[in-house]
């Protein structure tokens, strides 16, 4: 073998060498930026979008606390007898069952407290127990919403000598939160379109996307028996509630790809 044809073996195993090496340096290339991203140019935009829906749930807890001396028995059976009267009165509204539900039930020690007059070597007796609390509370929910009012003085007339806890809320929120999320992310767009714009480069890929966001239920103060005016016939007048409406605000944040 001469010269010229090891000359010319050599060169091509060079340029063959520079070929695979180009290859495989873009194989790396497109493998790094498909497989991370982080590891190029990028930036973040983000935008809130909101809705406003109606919302077709209303939600409120009452509560039957019995107290009396250490007959625990008798004491339960008074609070029982109380509460199954409260639930019967809702069902009788056609509430179902699964939208009733016990969230407590306590049986607590009352004590009292021995004068005590404390002396150098002396010992105050412990505090007594003269009696015991029973409490029990259950939340309900009401889909019709004609019966809000009637619920709320009802349970108090038969049984219930607390409600708390009345808010509003949308039971399928994904139509409303899907019109605010929508919007969220228009906005991210032309807020992206403007930075790159001002930033003189493009934009490439949609890397990645989050969100944050939820709706605010509307709350509506406390009530308990104490603060429930009867009128002059001794009966519990029915308040006046609206639901209003509940807006859903959803956050989104794009990352793309500086090109």
């Amino acid at each position: 073998m001469n010269s010229t044809v090891k000359n010319l073996i050599g060169a091509g195993a060079i340029l063959l060498a520079l070929v695979l090496s180009f290859v495989t340096f873009k194989a790396v290339g497109i493998y790094d930026r498909s497989s991370e991203p982080t590891n190029f140019r990028s930036f973040s935009v983000s935008a809130d979008g909101d809705a406003v829906g109606v919302p077709d749930i209303a939600e409120f807890s009452f509560d039957v606390i019995t107290e009396g001396g250490t007959d625990i028995a008798g004491l339960q059976q008074q609070n029982t007898e109380k509460m199954n009267n409260a639930i019967s009165f809702v069902k009788s509204l056609e509430v179902d069952s699964k939208d009733i539900k016990t969230q407590s039930y306590y049986v607590s020690p009352r004590y009292q407290n021995t004068f005590c007059r404390y002396e150098p070597g002396e010992i105050c007796p412990p505090a007594e127990i003269v009696g015991y609390s029973v409490s029990q509370s259950v939340s309900i929910r009401i889909r019709d919403f004609d019966n809000i009012s009637t619920a709320l003085t009802g349970v108090v007339t038969n049984g219930a000598n607390s409600v708390s806890q009345l808010n509003f809320t949308i039971d399928d929120p994904t139509g409303v939160e899907n019109e605010a999320r929508a919007e969220a992310i228009q906005k991210a767009k032309v807020k992206a379109m403007d930075i790159a714009k001002a930033g003189g480069f493009s934009i490439g890929r949609l890397l990645e996307i989050s969100e944050y966001g939820s709706p605010q239920p509307y709350m509506v103060r406390s009530m308990t028996m104490e603060s429930v005016a009867m009128d002059k016939d001794g009966a519990v007048p029915s308040p006046s509630i609206e639901p209003g409406s509940e807006e859903v605000v959803i956050n989104v944040t794009l990352r793309y790809e500086i090109e």
